[in-house]
């Protein structure tokens, strides 16, 4: 499994939104932004953060996918 931020961005758009905007609004850094941006691993508290600042719950901006089988 996965983490996917797909809806996350889905949701900037929705809302008219920059990645700047979402990063001055929750007050994380532009190097978790880009962490973001890679489906990198965040911290539970920055995910707390973007889910305030956005008025939305963790499934709103997250979701586990199934990785793709390398042979």
């Amino acid at each position: 499994m996965a983490i996917s931020y797909n809806k996350l961005w889905k949701l900037l758009i929705d809302k008219n939104m920059k990645k700047k905007d979402l990063q001055r609004l929750s007050g994380v850094s532009s190097a978790t932004i880009t962490k973001l941006g890679r489906n990198e691993n965040v911290n539970t508290e920055i995910l707390q953060k973007i889910c305030t600042a956005l008025e939305c719950d963790i499934c709103g901006i997250m979701e586990m996918t199934m990785e793709e089988k390398r042979d």
